[in-house]
C-alpha cells in the first residue's frame, strides 16, 4: 500500500502563462490525486480563464502580478501549512514532470525504513527510455551547482534544480524563503542542511518540451545566470551563519 490512509497530501503547481499546458497537465494530475493547488503567478494569457472554466474543483491562489517561481512555491508552502496537510508534492506545469509518479514520490516521505523531510526528484539519477537530450548550458550549470552543493554542504545529490519534490509539511514551517526567483532552490538546499533535514532523491524522466523557455531578462545569459546562482548561494550561507562554507568559486571550471 502506498502511504497511510490518514495522510493528507496536496499537489501544488506554480504556473505563469501556461495556457498551452495547464489544461492537459491538470487533467492528468487529477487522474492520480484529489487535492490540487495551482498558484497562478500573475498570468496574463488565458491560464486564469482555463482554470476557472474547466477546473472549478481545483484550489487556486492568484498573485495579482508576477512575483517569480520562488514566490509561487512559498505560497504553496504557506497553503499546505495553513490547511493542515501532511505531505506537499510540487511539480511544474510545463509538461516536464509526469503525474503518474505523484503517489510514489509522496510515499517516499514516510518510508518505514527511511523517513525524510524532503524527497527531491532527479533527472540524472536513472536513465529512462524516453529521456530527452537537455540543453547543454542548462545541464552544465545544473552539474556545476550540484557539485558545489555536494562538496560544500556534504550533500550527495544529482540534480540541484528539479522542481518535482515531496515535503513533510510540518518541516516547512522552519523555512525562511526570501528569494522570489529561480534561485530559490539554493536557499532551500542551504536551509535544509542547516535544519538537519533528512533528504532522499527520486528518479524521474528527463523531459524538455520547450528548450527556449526564458528565465527572464538577463538570466537567459548562461554566464549571468551562473553568477547569480553563486551570489544567492553565498548570501544564503552568510545569512544562516554558515560562512565557513562560502563558495566563492562555486561553478568555476575545473
Amino acid at each position: 500500500m502506498i502511504g497511510r490512509m490518514s495522510e493528507r497530501i496536496l499537489t501544488a503547481l506554480p504556473v505563469f502563462n501556461e495556457e498551452s499546458h495547464v489544461g492537459e497537465v491538470l487533467t492528468e494530475v487529477l487522474q492520480h490525486v484529489d487535492d490540487v493547488l495551482v498558484v497562478d503567478d500573475g498570468s496574463s494569457d488565458r491560464t486564469s480563464e482555463i482554470l476557472t472554466r474547466d477546473f472549478p474543483g481545483v484550489n487556486v491562489e492568484h498573485h495579482g502580478q508576477n512575483r517569480g517561481y520562488g514566490a509561487a512555491l512559498k505560497t504553496a508552502f504557506e497553503f499546505a501549512l495553513k490547511y493542515g496537510y501532511d505531505i506537499l508534492v510540487t511539480m511544474d506545469c510545463d509538461g516536464q514532470h509526469q503525474p503518474r509518479f505523484l503517489k510514489e514520490i509522496a510515499a517516499q516521505v514516510n518510508r518505514p525504513d527511511q523517513p525524510v523531510e524532503m524527497v527531491s526528484g532527479s533527472r540524472y539519477l536513472q536513465q529512462f527510455g524516453n529521456n530527452s537530450l537537455p540543453p547543454e548550458e542548462r545541464r552544465a550549470i545544473n552539474a556545476r551547482i550540484t557539485r558545489c552543493l555536494n562538496e560544500q554542504l556534504g550533500l550527495n545529490i544529482t540534480d540541484a534544480f528539479c522542481g518535482f519534490k515531496a515535503y513533510r509539511v510540518s518541516a516547512l514551517a522552519d523555512l525562511d524563503i526570501t528569494d522570489k526567483g529561480y534561485a530559490m532552490p539554493l536557499q532551500l538546499w542551504v536551509q535544509a542542511v542547516d535544519l538537519g533535514w533528512r533528504i532522499s532523491e527520486f528518479a524521474v524522466p528527463l523531459v524538455y518540451l520547450d528548450e527556449a523557455r526564458s528565465f527572464g531578462g538577463s538570466l537567459d545569459d548562461a554566464t549571468i545566470r551562473l553568477n547569480h546562482y553563486r551570489n544567492v548561494l553565498n548570501s544564503e550561507l552568510q545569512r544562516r551563519g554558515m560562512s565557513q562554507f562560502l563558495t566563492l568559486d562555486c561553478g568555476s571550471q575545473r
